[in-house]
């Protein structure tokens, strides 16, 4: 683990439904037909999450499973698991995590994890206020027309394209694929403005 500079932003690769059966066998399952449908060799499947360290403190940030009230979590933002009708009563549905001083869940099983991305102060400011206006789309869909799914790893490669992060740059551990990340960066492209210095 590295030891944090006063700012940072730290990226982790945590391995699809670490820690749970079931998430862990549906990523086994999705896997294998994409990987047929592609004709290309299986992968192990990958979940992204950040961590945020500025000067007021250290700040998780991920997309996973709403779970009630989200004040203790630093929730800024919900939306919808797989279905968009009627969005507001839909039992499952997953939260973006702005969470002071919050933990990533099964970190102990990061891969080739945190990767140092940045040590710049202005760009992790601005990553953090960037967090409440994530697009929160069907999980799980292309509502936005990116060419793959919404998911977990949209909202963090979309986070760090707008911040300005070089999103060329950011390597996955070898044999791994995080589906959703390239629906992050398209949709963040057509949008992006350049950063204020």
């Amino acid at each position: 683990m590295q030891s944090p500079a006063l700012t940072a932003v730290d990226l982790y690769w945590l391995p699809l439904g670490a820690g749970g059966r079931s998430v862990r066998l549906n990523g086994k399952v999705f896997e294998a037909v994409a990987s047929l449908v592609g004709r290309r060799e299986r992968c192990d499947l990958y979940h992204s999450a950040l961590e945020v360290f500025v000067r007021e403190g250290r700040f998780v940030i991920e997309q996973a499973p709403a779970a009630g009230q989200g004040d203790n979590r630093g929730v800024v933002a919900r939306g919808p698991v797989g279905t968009g009708a009627f969005p507001r009563f839909w039992p499952i549905r997953y939260e973006i995590r702005r969470w002071p001083e919050g933990a990533i869940p099964d970190v102990v099983e990061a891969v080739d994890s945190p990767i140092r991305l940045s040590e710049d102060p202005r760009l992790a400011r601005r990553l953090l206020d960037l967090v409440a206006r994530v697009p929160t789309p069907v999980w799980g869909r292309d509502e936005l027309g990116a060419g793959e799914m919404w998911n977990s790893n949209s909202v963090i490669s979309w986070l760090l394209t707008q911040a300005g992060i070089d999103i060329e740059s950011v390597l996955l551990p070898r044999d791994g694929r995080a589906p959703g990340w390239h629906a992050g960066i398209v949709v963040a492209r057509r949008g992006l403005q350049p950063p204020h210095t």
